[in-house]
């Protein structure tokens, strides 16, 4: 990138002022199983526009993918500049202790957390993009039959494994029957009589995260639909959960599955609140026909981003920086927030020597006459920008 010309006072009017951009280093970008492609290529991007060096190491609990990256990658990339790494669990730490120029992860918190204590041992500056519970309010005022469809795209779509997805939905009690209604209809229309069958419907990544599913659906609130598990294929079926309340499990961790607890609240005060008690999530989302409710949303809740009638597309849009906030994480990503991340602003004075018989002021000694000087060039500043910056 140019480099970028910045305004000048009349001390500096003679030189040149610019923030020229470099490449960070060399970037360690790690390990999501969740969207492993997007979640490798995106940031990826950004550190080559950047100028970086850049090492790739995939998660372990996508091997297909892992290998087809590790295999395609060097036929359109230097492989000196740009390398995969196929590690395994137990090569995480040894990888992150490296002395790395930037750390790129997207994840859960307590692997966010190792990441950013590893890091620190170095000075490494991290970008964390981490998961956590995303709300959904719904109002009693919205087009419930599109808000459903959109709901049941986001929460559901690789089975349930996606870090932007709504976690759990907040409805107006007067729109709960309704709401409820909806979805059914939504998961029958986009999946059939039996998920189980359709192409279009995923499985979980691993029994690991299979376990935590079943479990947290078995302890939290009731099934309206769905609830059917198959431990072979690692298949969760699409479950929607009514009267859910804050202290079930379900509420309390990462689950990373498809799972949809449904809460309702009084009102847009009540959803509010109850989003502010919990850590910043990643994303919040707000359907409603009613611009001050979504105003409301925006402007009284504090999170990574925001989308109103609609789930996930904003951590989708290159002209968007995506990333979270507090808790759930740090730094953020995407087209031209890429490069800004993977790069360092270098604040540059190019200057000459043509103005010395003003600058000697500025040394000693500081005589009565020279300090004189200098108390009306600062009084002068007051005035007309920069002048006792000469000095």
């Amino acid at each position: 990138m140019e480099p970028q010309r910045v305004e000048k006072n009349l001390s500096t009017a003679l030189d040149e002022c610019m923030v020229v951009s470099e490449p960070l280093g060399t970037v360690l970008i790690l390990r999501s199983w969740a969207c492993p492609v997007q979640l490798c290529l995106v940031p990826l991007i950004g550190a080559i526009a950047a100028g970086n060096c850049v090492v790739i190491s995939p998660s372990e609990h996508c091997t297909h993918t892992a290998e087809l990256l590790h295999r395609l990658l060097p036929s359109y990339l230097d492989n000196e500049c740009y390398h995969i790494v196929l590690a395994g669990t137990n090569d995480f730490s040894e990888i992150v202790e490296l002395k790395f120029d930037h750390i790129f992860f997207s994840g859960t918190r307590e692997e966010g957390t190792k990441v950013s204590l590893a890091a620190a041992r170095n000075l490494t500056p991290v970008t964390l993009v981490l998961s956590g519970k995303n709300p959904c309010y719904v109002d009693q005022n919205c087009d419930i039959n599109t808000t459903a469809r959109r709901i049941t795209w986001a929460r559901f779509h690789n089975g349930g494994q996606s870090m932007a997805s709504p976690d759990y939905v907040l409805c107006h009690v007067d729109a709960k029957e309704r709401l409820l209604q909806a979805l059914r209809c939504a998961v029958l229309i986009f999946y059939g009589s039996d998920p189980r069958e359709s192409r279009s419907y995923g499985r979980l990544v691993n029994m690991e995260n299979f376990s935590r599913v079943r479990d947290l659906l078995w302890r939290s609130g009731k099934v309206v639909m769905g609830g059917h598990v198959n431990e072979v294929e690692k298949y969760v079926a699409p479950t929607i959960l009514s009267d859910v309340t804050e202290t079930d499990p379900v509420m309390h961790q990462e689950y990373f599955g498809p799972i949809l607890p449904v809460l309702t609240v009084e009102n847009v005060d009540e959803a509010i609140s109850f989003i502010n008690k919990r850590d910043k999530p990643l994303c919040v989302y707000a359907y409603s026909s009613n611009s001050k409710v979504i105003s409301r949303l925006m402007n009284e809740t504090s999170s990574g981003s925001f989308c109103s009638n609609d789930s996930v597309l904003q951590s989708l849009m290159p002209c968007l920086p995506f990333g979270g906030v507090g808790p759930s994480g740090m730094g953020s990503y995407h087209g031209q927030c890429s490069f800004k991340t993977f790069s360092h602003k270098k604040s540059c004075l190019l200057r000459g020597t043509r103005i010395e018989c003003f600058t000697y002021l500025r040394y000693p000694p500081y005589d009565e006459r020279n300090l004189s000087l200098m108390t009306w060039a600062n009084t002068l500043t007051q005035k007309s920008q920069g002048w006792c910056q000469i000095l």
